[in-house]
C-alpha cells in the first residue's frame, strides 16, 4: 500500500466538523438565520425612504404616517422578549417559521394597502411577527452550533444583519422610484419563502428547563399604555394639548405603565426582570444605549423627509445618500467587539454619542449634497458604537444567570424608546412648523429637531463617561487605601 493509500483513511477519521469547517446542512442553517434577520433590517430602513411616497399617494401628510414606523417598533419591542420565551419554550425553529410566515403574509397585507389606516394596522402586526424572528436567528444557530464554530457562525449571521442596514435604505429608495412603494413589501415575500425553505434543514430545539409561563397580563398592559401615550403626543395638536381625550390618552397611558410595574412584581415569570433596576451601573449603560438608539430613529425617519421634501432629492437618491448612514452604523456594529477587547465599551459608547452629537450639528448646516453625505456617514458611526455597544458593556455588570434577562430588558428598551422619540418628534416637529401639512417639507423646523437630537447625543456621552470616571476614582481610592 502507498503512503497516499494510507493516509486517506486516516484523514476520513476527521470530519468537516473536526476541522472547524461547515457543512451543506451547517451553511443551510446559517443561510436561514441570516436570511431572516437580514430580511427584518433591510425591511426597516427601506420603509424610511418610502414615507414621503406613500404619503403623496395617500394625500396626507408624511408626519402623520410616523405610526408605520413607531407603531411597527412598539409591537416589536414590547413582544421581543415573549417571542424568545416562546421559542424556547415551543421550540426555535417552530417559532421562526411562524414569524416569517406571518410577517411575509402581512407583507402582502401591506402591499394591498388602501389608506393610511389599513397599513398602520397592517405594520403593528407585521411588528408582533417580526418579534418571532429578530431574537430567534441567533438563537437558533447558538443551539445549532454547540462547538468552537459557534462563534464563526454567529458572526456570519450578524455580518449578515449589517448587510440588511446598509441595503435597505438603497433597495427602498430604488423600488419605490421605479416599481412603487408596494413593491418594497412584496420583496419581503420571497426572501421569507427562501429561509423558510433553508429552515428545513434546522433541527428543533427547545430549553427543557424553561420557564412554563409567558407573560401575556403583562405584555397587553405594556402595549395599550404605550399605545395610549403615543396616541395622545400623535394627536395632541389635533385634538388640543388640554382636550379631554388628549389628557385621558396621556395619564391613561401613565397609568397603564404604573400597573405594568405593579403586575411584574407579582407575576411568578414577569416580562422583565425589575430587580435589574436595582443595578446602578447596568441602568445607566441602558440608558446611555437607549439614548443613543433614540438619536439613530430620530435621524433615519427625519433624514429620509429632509432629503425628498426639502433638499428634492428623488428616492433613489435618497436611498444613495442614506446608504453613508447605514455603512457607518454597520461598519461601526461590526468593529465594536474587536475594539471592545482594547478599550473599555462604556468609553467607546461615551465616544460615539459625542462624535454623533457633532457631527449631527455639523449635518444641519452642511452646504452641499457631497458634505452631507460625508458627514451622514459619521454620523452613522457614532449612533453605531453608541447602540452596538450596549449589550456587551451591561453583560458585565450582571451575574451570569440573568445575562439572558439583562440582554431582553436592553433590547426592550432600545427598541420600545425609539419608537416613542419617533412619534414624539413627528409632534415637535408640527408644531414647529404651524401645521402637519407642511412640517414634512419644513427644512427650519426639520434641522431644530435635529439640532436638539444632537444636544441629547451629545448629553447622553456623559453618561457613560461619568460611569467610567468614578470606576477609575474607586480604584484609585482602593489602592490609596491598600
Amino acid at each position: 500500500m502507498t503512503a497516499s493509500a494510507s493516509a486517506r483513511p486516516d484523514r476520513g477519521l476527521f470530519t468537516r466538523r473536526d476541522r472547524g469547517l461547515f457543512t451543506r446542512r451547517d451553511r443551510a442553517v446559517i443561510a436561514a438565520a441570516a436570511l431572516a434577520l437580514l430580511l427584518v433590517q433591510m425591511d426597516w430602513f427601506a420603509l424610511n425612504l418610502m414615507l414621503p411616497v406613500m404619503a403623496r399617494d395617500f394625500a396626507t401628510p408624511s408626519t402623520d404616517l410616523q405610526w408605520l414606523v413607531s407603531g411597527y417598533m412598539m409591537a416589536l419591542g414590547a413582544l421581543m422578549i415573549t417571542g424568545g420565551r416562546a421559542a424556547d419554550l415551543f421550540g426555535r425553529r417552530r417559532v421562526l417559521v411562524i414569524g416569517l410566515t406571518g410577517f411575509a403574509a402581512l407583507s402582502v397585507v401591506c402591499a394591498l394597502g388602501q389608506d393610511p389606516a389599513w397599513l398602520t394596522a397592517g405594520r403593528i402586526v407585521q411588528g408582533a411577527f417580526a418579534a418571532l424572528v429578530f431574537p430567534v436567528s441567533v438563537a437558533v444557530v447558538t443551539a445549532y452550533f454547540r462547538d468552537a464554530r459557534q462563534g464563526r457562525a454567529v458572526a456570519t449571521v450578524l455580518a449578515f444583519s449589517a448587510i440588511g442596514i446598509a441595503l435597505g435604505p438603497f433597495v427602498g429608495g430604488a423600488l419605490a422610484e421605479h416599481l412603487g412603494w408596494r413593491a418594497v413589501f412584496l420583496l419581503n415575500v420571497p426572501v421569507c419563502a427562501a429561509a423558510l425553505l433553508m429552515l428545513r434543514h434546522v433541527p428543533e430545539t427547545r430549553d427543557e428547563h424553561a420557564a412554563r409561563g409567558l407573560d401575556l397580563p403583562g405584555v397587553l398592559v405594556l402595549t395599550a399604555g404605550l399605545a395610549a401615550l403615543m396616541t395622545g403626543v400623535d394627536q395632541g395638536r389635533s385634538w388640543g394639548w388640554g382636550s379631554p381625550a388628549t389628557l385621558a390618552c396621556l395619564l391613561g397611558g401613565a397609568a397603564l405603565l404604573a400597573v405594568f410595574l405593579g403586575v411584574e412584581r407579582r407575576t411568578a415569570e414577569p416580562l422583565l426582570d425589575l430587580g435589574l433596576l436595582r443595578n446602578g451601573p447596568f441602568v445607566v449603560v441602558t440608558l446611555a444605549g437607549s439614548l443613543s438608539n433614540i438619536v439613530y430613529c430620530v435621524v433615519a425617519v427625519l433624514s429620509a423627509l429632509y432629503l425628498q421634501q426639502v433638499r428634492g432629492l428623488s428616492p433613489l437618491e435618497a436611498g444613495l445618500v442614506f446608504l453613508a448612514l447605514s455603512v457607518g452604523a454597520g461598519a461601526a456594529g461590526h468593529w465594536s467587539g474587536r475594539l471592545a477587547q482594547r478599550w473599555r465599551p462604556e468609553a467607546l459608547m461615551a465616544a460615539g454619542m459625542l462624535l454623533c452629537g457633532i457631527s449631527l450639528l455639523a449635518l444641519t448646516w452642511a452646504p452641499s449634497l457631497i458634505v452631507y453625505t460625508a458627514v451622514f456617514a459619521v454620523v452613522g458611526i457614532g449612533v453605531g458604537l453608541g447602540w452596538a455597544l450596549t449589550n456587551v458593556a451591561t453583560q458585565s455588570y450582571v451575574p451570569e444567570n440573568r445575562l439572558a434577562a439583562a440582554s431582553g430588558l436592553v433590547l426592550t428598551s432600545l427598541v420600545l424608546l425609539g419608537a416613542v422619540a419617533v412619534a414624539v418628534a413627528a409632534a415637535v416637529l408640527e408644531v414647529l412648523s404651524g401645521s402637519a401639512a407642511a412640517a414634512a417639507s419644513d427644512g427650519p423646523a426639520i434641522e431644530a429637531v435635529l439640532r436638539a437630537a444632537a444636544l441629547l447625543s451629545l448629553l447622553g456621552a456623559a453618561v457613560p463617561a461619568a460611569l467610567v470616571h468614578r470606576e477609575r476614582r474607586e480604584r484609585k481610592e482602593r489602592r490609596i487605601r491598600a
